[in-house]
């Protein structure tokens, strides 16, 4: 296949003009193949960069669509890559995705990416420059400066861009759009989401005690961008998420999923402004615990958005995780579920509520008796298979060429959706940053108790400039964004 796949009409016209030329009969590609078959010519080849854990499943989807050949695996972690290099023992195998692409750009169709947070970026602009449509496991990037970087690119290099939020390709959200354009709650005001993530811990101190790196794993590889640390145990592969420099903690784990039928309901752009409370951790009597590397242990964010298209007003987000959940509405019934009892989404408007859980589904009308009882026409059409299709959906929309076929969730969703939950990392962020009392006796906190107010074209916080060094990290030398 080539870079950027030709149109089936070009590849037809070609092949045809060749073999009428030679005065060869054609025969019919399923004829020889067997029915079903696809040509070899005719499969997207999919490199996997991270390829263990979600990794290792979002390449078994692209192949269930029977559309995808994984052509290539990369992973800094021998252990975490066995899976899928026996699943796919003809794909070469690399540790260093420069290399691999480097070496391998032109027999590679697209890339998938499902590293940790803090390198989703620079190897998702690299395989853009090289014309490549890629697939990003959410949050699209660890920082605000990295998302518009990859906005923007998209629109630039014309490739085919799909976060792997699987719940933007749900029924359920589609169901949610057409209740709220059909006027069934009226003009939604405030949006509450929420989840019982984190699952790893957080409020905690660096450890320590140095580990000792693994001999299958690259331990500078894995740490890339991120400044240079000693290895400790229990960080790879999963714990990272607590930690700053790596991840972007509850927000960045399941706010794709559930800000992402806000987003595409109320067609939500760029946030104006932002405040937060976070959980505390107490490690004496009176004694609250300082540890600003590692993400809190619970937190409740504010966001404002600038009203739009589809609402008369501007409306509030309220994210809330740590297990912390908004009062139930009224019209819920004692007994029956908030969500799904640990993650959900509720739109509370001028004539009523509509509420959903992971993913947006099971979208349910407040009292949920309404559910079954109004009817509105069905305007958006679905996507095969749901969230499973939204990996079939991406295949086809390569295969297709940029601009033939949408996406659920191309960047132009995405890195704005992704803004907004990095917006409510910075207030959580700047919650913790100290300022040396004036006496020299303490620290004062002046992120906290206050609203931060974003400046969407300078991309700043202008009310308090502190927090702004978490808008974009300065890299470790040897890494950057973009060639």
């Amino acid at each position: 296949m080539s870079q950027i796949p030709d149109s089936p009409s070009r590849r037809e016209f070609i092949k045809q003009s060749a073999v009428a030329a030679a005065g060869i009969m054609i025969v019919p590609r399923f004829v020889l193949g067997g029915k079903g078959y696809t040509a070899p010519s005719d499969q997207l080849v999919i490199a996997g960069v991270g390829v263990g854990g979600k990794g290792e499943s979002d390449l078994a989807m692209f192949v269930k669509s029977g559309k995808a050949r994984i052509g290539y695996l990369c992973d800094v972690d021998d252990r975490r890559a066995a899976n899928a290099r026996k699943a796919y023992p003809q794909a070469p195998y690399y540790k260093d995705w420069r290399r691999m692409l480097d070496k391998e750009a032109k027999k590679i169709d697209a890339v998938s990416i499902a590293t940790p947070d803090h390198n989703h970026a620079v190897v998702t602009l690299a395989a853009m420059q090289l014309g490549k449509h890629v697939y990003v496991q959410k949050p699209l990037t660890h920082d605000l400066h990295e998302a518009r970087v990859l906005t923007e690119a998209a629109k630039r290099y014309k490739v085919v861009t799909q976060m792997g939020n699987q719940g933007a390709s749900n029924d359920g959200v589609r169901q949610l759009q057409e209740w709220y354009d059909a006027d069934i709650i009226g003009d939604v005001h405030t949006v509450y989401c929420w989840t019982d993530r984190p699952v790893w811990p957080q409020g905690i101190a660096w450890p320590t005690t140095k580990g000792t790196v693994p001999s299958e794993l690259d331990w500078d590889l894995w740490l890339g961008t991120a400044p240079y640390r000693d290895y400790v145990d229990k960080l790879v592969p999963f714990n990272w998420r607590g930690w700053w420099e790596y991840g972007t903690g509850a927000l960045g784990d399941m706010g794709c999923h559930l800000l992402e039928a806000p987003f595409r309901v109320l067609n939500l752009q760029y946030a104006n402004a932002v405040q937060a409370s976070v959980g505390s951790v107490y490690v004496d009597e009176f004694k609250r615990g300082y540890f600003p590397e590692s993400c809190p242990p619970s937190s409740h964010v504010t966001l404002t958005f600038p009203k739009t298209n589809k609402t008369k007003q501007d409306i509030t987000v309220h994210w809330m995780d740590g297990g912390i959940q908004p009062t139930r509405p009224d019209e819920l019934g004692p007994n029956e579920k908030f969500g799904d009892g640990g993650n959900g989404t509720l739109f509370v408007g001028t004539k009523g509520k509509m509420m959903a859980s992971t993913y947006s589904a099971d979208p349910r009308l407040l009292p949920t008796s309404r559910t079954n009882e109004v009817k509105v026409k069905q305007t958006i059409a679905r996507v095969p298979g749901g969230a499973d299709g939204h990996y079939g959906q991406w295949v086809d929309a390569c295969i297709a060429g940029h601009g033939k076929q949408t996406v659920s969730s191309p960047f132009e969703l995405a890195g704005p959706l992704t803004e907004a939950l990095l917006m409510a990392n910075l207030a959580i962020r700047g919650y913790d940053l100290q300022r040396p009392k004036a006496s020299g006796q303490g620290f004062d906190y002046p992120g906290r108790g206050i609203e931060l107010l974003w400046d969407n074209q300078q991309r700043k916080i202008t009310n308090f400039d502190e927090v702004n060094q978490f808008v974009k990290r300065d890299y470790r030398a040897g890494w950057k964004l973009g060639s």
